[in-house]
């Protein structure tokens, strides 16, 4: 028996309480997040080396328009002031501005990583290989990105670009995660990373690794307290084997290795190894 399509498209639009509906035209489009990140990983790995700067230059007025687009959509979603979106039109238009003025040091960031990944993987016959095979090198691309919109007060869009990164990986890294340079995750797969993490220069994970919290504060009513310290400090030239986890606000001093399938809770003095 054939359904009764208008009847299943009410059902639909009903389900969802009144706040959801007031809310649907400020959503972002995680469809233009994505084609926008794709965009922009392609200008920043010179994929389109033959283009001229002219074409590069209309190619980032035009992902421009499209970034302002989805933060303004982000910030009137979270906005408590409805009545007037001109502040928030503002503050999308310069955050955008500030976030193309941001992209060459981010690809100087996206370099180092490059090169971490070849010098630090055996297998890899070209720097170019890393750039265009391996999934940490592109998750942490979409991470950096992400960090700097996150820094900039925007919330939701970085996460979408996160998020994006993370169902073409298999890795996760928080959009507020502080990451150093030259950073290499070997394979990638399971990788978490949490959003207080602060990582040094020259670290490098394998898969399954987490940088996680140990446990979460409630507030009087139950719900976890949001804004706290709660992920490892790594320090630089750090290497965490695969399947370690390390939990809670503490510090893997710099220079140490910790071997494969670890429980870490306490913090590791510099130059440690823990086989």
């Amino acid at each position: 028996m054939q359904p009764d399509f208008s009847a299943v498209s009410k059902a639909l639009q009903n389900t969802f309480d009144r706040t959801f509906h007031e809310k649907a035209q400020f959503i972002p489009s995680a469809a233009d997040v994505a084609r926008l990140v794709e965009g922009l990983r392609a200008l920043l790995c010179q994929y389109s080396l033959h283009s001229d700067t002219h074409e590069q230059t209309l190619l980032l007025q035009q992902y421009a328009t499209l970034l302002e687009k989805q933060i303004l959509n982000a910030r009137c979603l979270l906005c408590r002031q409805k009545s007037d979106c001109a502040l928030c039109r503002s503050q999308a238009k310069q955050i955008t501005l500030r976030f193309i003025a941001e992209l060459p040091r981010i690809q100087q960031l996206m370099m180092t990583d490059i090169r971490a990944a070849y010098e630090g993987d055996p297998a890899a016959v070209d720097e170019i290989e890393t750039m265009l095979c391996y999934p940490g090198v592109r998750a942490i691309t979409y991470q950096r990105m992400a960090h700097f919109l996150y820094q900039c007060g925007v919330r939701i869009v970085p996460r979408i670009i996160t998020e994006y990164g993370h169902s073409l990986t298999g890795i996760d890294i928080h959009p507020g995660a502080q990451i150093g340079p030259s950073f290499f995750i070997d394979h990638g797969t399971g990788v978490v990373i949490g959003e207080t993490c602060v990582i040094g220069a020259r670290v490098k994970l394998y898969q399954g690794v987490t940088l996680g919290a140990k446990s979460f504060p409630l507030d009087e009513h139950g719900n976890p307290v949001k804004g706290i310290k709660r992920h490892p400090n790594i320090g630089d030239d750090v290497i965490i084997y695969a399947e370690t986890t390390v939990l809670g606000d503490i510090t893997v001093g710099a220079g140490s290795v910790i071997g494969a399938n670890k429980w870490i809770t306490q913090d590791v003095p510099p130059h440690s190894k823990i086989n």
